[in-house]
Order: C-alpha cells, then sequence, then structure tokens
C-alpha cells in the first residue's frame, strides 16, 4: 500500500496508460480522480476500480479548458478534501512529416500536450503548497530528448514538458513538493495501433530488452515517483524505453 490514504489526479485515465496507472493507483491504496475528456471511458474506469474494492470518483475534464480543469480541482477537493498527486497523463498524437503538418495538427497537439500539462499543474500547485507537500509526475517522451520523424509536434510538446517538469521542480521544490517526469518508450497503447508492424518489428530488435513497452511498464514508473520512496527525486525524467535509446 505504498499510496495508503493519498488522493492522487490522473488525466487521459479512461484508457490506455493513464487507466493502468489509475488501476494500479488504486490498489496501493489511493483514492483516485479518473479524469478524462471522454466521460463513459472515465465512468468505466471510476467503476472497474471501485468493484475491485478501491475507491475513485470520474470527472470530465477538457485539459485544454482552464475552466474545466479549475471545475476539476473543485470537485476533487468537495470529494477527498486534498490533492497528494497529480500525473499529468492526457496526450494525443497527428503526426505528419514537417512540410506537410497543417496548422490544425500543430495546435491540437500543442494545446493538448503542453498547454493542457499547464493548466493542470497550475491548478493543482496551489492546493500542494497550502499543503506543504505533493507529488507532480508528467508524461514527456523519449522523441522530446531525441527527437523522431514526422512528429514536430509531439516532440516540442515533449521537450516543453521537461522544460518545465525542471522549472516547476526549482519554483515548488522549496514548498515541499517533488516534480518529476516519465519518458516512455514505444508502449503497446492505442496511440500505436496505426504504425505498420514492419516498424514494431524494427523497433523491437533495436531495444536491448527485445521488446516493446506494455502499459504496466509506464504505470510502475508512475507510481515510483508518486510514492513516498521518490521523496528525494525532484527534476529527473525517468527514461522508461527498454534501453532503445542509450
Amino acid at each position: 500500500m505504498r499510496l495508503k490514504d493519498k488522493v492522487a489526479i490522473i488525466t487521459g485515465s479512461g484508457r490506455g496508460l493513464g487507466r493502468e496507472a489509475a488501476v494500479l493507483f488504486a490498489q496501493e491504496g489511493a483514492r483516485v480522480a479518473v479524469c478524462d475528456i471522454n466521460e463513459q471511458a472515465a465512468a468505466d474506469a471510476a467503476k472497474a476500480i471501485a468493484d475491485a474494492g478501491g475507491a475513485a470518483i470520474w470527472v470530465k475534464v477538457d485539459v485544454t479548458d482552464a475552466e474545466s480543469v479549475r471545475s476539476m480541482v473543485d470537485r476533487v477537493m468537495e470529494s477527498f478534501g486534498r490533492i497528494d498527486i497529480l500525473v499529468n497523463n492526457a496526450g494525443i498524437t497527428a503526426d505528419a512529416m514537417l512540410v506537410r503538418m497543417t496548422d490544425d495538427q500543430w495546435d491540437r497537439v500543442i494545446n493538448v500536450n503542453l498547454k493542457g500539462v499547464f493548466n493542470c499543474t497550475r491548478a493543482v500547485a496551489p492546493v500542494m503548497v497550502q499543503q506543504g507537500s505533493g507529488k507532480i509526475v508528467s508524461t514527456a517522451s523519449v522523441v522530446g530528448i531525441h527527437g523522431n520523424f514526422g512528429q514536430s509536434n509531439y516532440i516540442a510538446t515533449k521537450a516543453g514538458i521537461i522544460g518545465m517538469t525542471k522549472g516547476w521542480a526549482k519554483e515548488l521544490g522549496r514548498k515541499g513538493i517533488n516534480v518529476n517526469a516519465v519518458a516512455p518508450g514505444f508502449t503497446m497503447t492505442e496511440m500505436m495501433s496505426t504504425v505498420p508492424e514492419k516498424v514494431l518489428t524494427t523497433i523491437r530488435e533495436k531495444t536491448p530488452l527485445g521488446r516493446l513497452g506494455e502499459p504496466k511498464d509506464i504505470a510502475y514508473a508512475y507510481l515510483y515517483l508518486a510514492s513516498d520512496e521518490a521523496n528525494f527525486v525532484n527534476g529527473a525524467v525517468l527514461q522508461v524505453d527498454g534501453g532503445l535509446v542509450l
């Protein structure tokens, strides 16, 4: 029970990595706010946690909308009275090579992946400052460190998250708040469903562990950084990629 009695907000937790983390956090004793723009997915995830004996609520949130994010924070405070953990997990892709990327593709990814992390952290930080403690974990990516073909928008957001993480670690560390990021490698989620099998095979062959990541691999990294075991970890970027990028 590494998160016993902790309250965690996890964005984008109706499906994929976020849902895996929400279930794991609940198993470890946290009271979880399953927050997602997809109401049905959020409700289903919260029900699954409750049916397994955990404590969860679901909240519809549009992370690109500051007012929606503030309402999310208010709802969690009304339900649980505190916020110990924020996992900025919500994210999207809209890939295209540089010369073919549209303004809409650029703007949508920037708004969800980067502005969304800013909105959520800005709204939660005052609560944590008042408490004198908190853990903020944001989802970056190895492509934010090393780049990738056809992902200018996604790379920009993930590199931005890494930069904000380091800045916030300096701002909020003195307030008792740890701010860190996880940089997953290629992980088998819905985002990977459009990647050709030939490309996936190549990635597996280049990965020293010989496989792609599973959602639980990333969820356990979130868990570590959200737990008291990481109390002296601040401003770190934890790569979870099977050794793909060394």
